[in-house]
Formats: C-alpha cells, sequence, structure tokens
C-alpha cells in the first residue's frame, strides 16, 4: 500500500509518500515540504499548495492520504488559516478519488514510537529508523509527514489482521464405535462395561 501524508502548515506543508511492501517493509518513496511565502495573500497561498499537492498525487499515485487531525490552538487566527490548508489537502485528496485518513498527534506518536507524548525529535529519529533513512529527514514538516503515513499504514494493517475471521478448529470425526455427543466408547456411553 502507498500513502501520501500530509503535515499541514500555513508556511511549510510537510509531505512524505511511503510504501509498506509485501515482506512488511516501510520504504519512502518520496518526501519534502511545499513553501509559501507569509507575504503573499492566503488565497495564493492556497492554492500553491492545492497544485502542488495534486502534481504530487498524480505523479506518486498514493492509495490513500493521511493527515494530522485539528488540534486545539489558543491563537485563533492561525487555526482558521490551517484550517483553510486541511481543507485543500482534504480537497486535492477528494479530487483524485482519495480517501483521507486523520489522525491525532498522539495517535501518530504512538503509532511511530510507542509513546503518545513522544517529543518531537524522538519521532523524527523514529521515522528515519523505521525508513531505513541515513539522516533524519529535512525540513521538520517533511519528517511529520512521514510520521503521518507510517500511522496510517500501522493502522490499516492493525484494522486488516483485525478484520480477518478467526480459525475455526476443523471437527474430529470419531471412530463409528464411539460416541458422537462424548466421544466415549458406546459401551460406557450407555453405562455398561465392555467385557475383556
Amino acid at each position: 500500500m502507498r500513502v501520501l501524508g500530509i503535515d499541514c502548515g500555513t508556511e511549510y506543508t510537510g509531505y512524505g509518500v511511503v510504501d509498506l511492501l509485501a515482506d512488511g517493509r516501510l520504504v519512502s518513496i518520496i518526501c519534502g515540504a511545499i513553501k509559501v511565502s507569509p507575504r503573499d495573500p492566503m488565497p495564493t497561498r492556497l492554492s500553491r499548495i492545492s497544485v502542488g499537492l495534486q502534481q504530487l498525487i498524480s505523479e506518486h499515485q498514493p492509495e490513500r492520504v493521511a493527515i494530522e487531525d485539528v488540534f486545539y490552538a489558543t491563537n485563533v487566527k492561525s487555526a482558521l488559516k490551517l484550517g483553510q490548508v486541511r481543507g485543500v489537502a482534504m480537497l486535492a485528496a477528494a479530487s483524485a478519488g482519495l480517501e483521507v485518513a486523520e489522525y491525532s498527534p498522539l495517535s501518530i506518536k504512538s503509532a511511530v514510537v510507542g509513546y503518545g507524548r513522544a517529543e518531537k525529535h524522538q519521532v523524527q529519529q523514529m521515522v528515519a529508523r523505521l525508513l531505513n533513512l541515513a539522516e533524519i529527514p529535512e525540513p521538520a514538516d517533511a519528517a511529520d509527514a512521514l510520521a503521518i503515513a507510517i500511522c496510517h499504514l500501522h493502522t490499516a494493517a492493525t484494522m486488516e489482521r483485525q478484520s480477518r475471521p478467526t480459525r475455526v478448529p476443523t471437527k474430529v470425526k470419531c471412530h463409528p464405535a464411539l460416541s458422537k455427543s462424548t466421544g466415549l466408547p458406546v459401551e460406557l456411553r450407555s453405562g455398561r462395561i465392555p467385557s475383556p
């Protein structure tokens, strides 16, 4: 499965495409960030982010897109701008016919590091280790996007395992002389003790 992880931001929008191979290995295909100038009007920034994401989707053909869920911010204006970027990211994915999964920061850290309150540098180091990269991906937004993609791949794999039917034990055939209900010889079931 190939997943595009997107770390939405008003100045840097990180992206990372990760493949889950048949043998269970994770492979980074591409990562980076779409940089927009904070001096540009918001519609121009949103357009550049949208075009950049559409190009990534077209070129790398992910099967799913994963983004970080909304977090609670004290600065309302920043939260609104971030919400606009998230909307553009979701629209780019939906326009390509892709499902979008959203994960909380706690879920992403838990899936990548194993601890939901992990520090940013711990997540980045684990991303590099899981993807067998020589260095931590730069910029930090790219590493975050890879972490989001890894989170989705881990979550999807877990959901798939849980959805498989449980193996039902096969019935063991009894010898005709044995009782079908108890597995005991017919004589014992009837209360008669067989003679030697």
